[in-house]
């Protein structure tokens, strides 16, 4: 009878983690399986406003994905992505890094100035937009005045309204919106560093530069990686903030993937193309995803002595 019982009690328990884990899953396929895969036989129909009357959407092969590879605009919108995305992402990790360290010494008013700090990651996204384009305004933009007033610039600076500049302007703007999450979760990292290391780099005679190259960054990969990935994923598919602050113009210099989805979903109401776009951003945040499992996994095996 103990066999017997023994394996009853195995699958009970087995059915009882099943029983705990059945909600999460049925909300991951409900909430994010179905329209991943809902997106995916889009991008391969002839999707159109008239197909939510009808409920007829035929299936048209590749030719949304031929549509939208062909055309130079996906083109230079992949440019655009990846040029704000790397530009963001080194932007707001190095000044955000820069502010973590300099507060980790602590000073009278540290923690007003922090908390003063983080009024840009508050703030919505459209909303500093808005107020950025009014800042950036090439004619009446306080930015302009100000460098008029100092003597180094004359006429103004084309910030929003210049090919070769708007996206610069969008990167720069995208960088003090996101310069407080870097901050916050970096300093955080920090905090966690025992002392000790560095008074011992301090005993053997390191300077700060060795200190923070030998024991801050070391310590600090495993946060680093996540502000990295999750800096990447919110940036890649960055919509809102463009289309408030450019409208991704001017001429399509500041296009991104997420502008140019929105453009063909909700303007050209070319739903599979939409779509098609849709599933680049998703299978680009997959792969660093992916590289992000990879790294926590390989730096928890280096933490547990594997």
């Amino acid at each position: 009878m103990r066999p017997t019982s023994s394996a009853s009690s195995a699958s009970s328990a087995r059915l009882l983690r099943w029983a705990f884990i059945a909600p999460a899953l049925l909300y991951m396929a409900a909430f994010f399986g179905y329209p991943l895969v809902r997106n995916l036989l889009m991008s391969f129909q002839r999707y159109t406003p008239t197909t939510y009357f009808t409920g007829e959407a035929p299936f048209n092969g590749l030719e949304n994905w031929r549509a939208v590879f062909g055309d130079p605009l996906f083109t230079d919108a992949l440019w655009h992505t990846a040029l704000f995305t790397a530009g963001s992402l080194l932007g707001q990790f190095t000044l955000g890094l820069a502010l973590a360290v300099f507060f980790s010494r602590r000073f009278r008013l540290s923690a007003f100035v922090r908390a003063v700090l983080l009024l840009p990651w508050l703030v919505p996204m459209v909303v500093a937009a808005v107020v950025w384009r009014r800042i950036l305004d090439q004619e009446h933009g306080v930015l302009n005045a100000a460098l008029e007033a100092v003597g180094l610039s004359d006429g103004g600076v084309p910030w929003l309204s210049s090919p070769s500049v708007a996206l610069l302007s969008a990167v720069l703007v995208n960088i003090w919106i996101g310069i407080p999450f870097n901050m916050v979760i970096l300093y955080g990292g920090l905090q966690e560093i025992p002392r000790e290391l560095y008074e011992a780099a301090s005993l053997d005679g390191a300077g700060p530069w060795r200190t923070f190259r030998s024991i801050t960054l070391p310590m600090l990969r495993p946060v680093i990686t996540v502000v990295l990935v999750l800096g990447f994923m919110s940036t890649v598919k960055i919509l809102d903030l463009i289309l408030a602050l450019t409208s991704g113009g001017p001429a399509d210099s500041t296009q991104t993937l997420g502008t140019v989805t929105y453009q063909l979903s909700f303007l050209n109401l070319d739903f599979g193309q939409g779509a098609v776009v849709g599933n680049v951003l998703i299978l680009i945040s997959a792969v660093f995803a992916v590289l992000y499992l990879r790294a926590n996994r390989a730096d928890f095996g280096t933490a547990n002595g594997k």
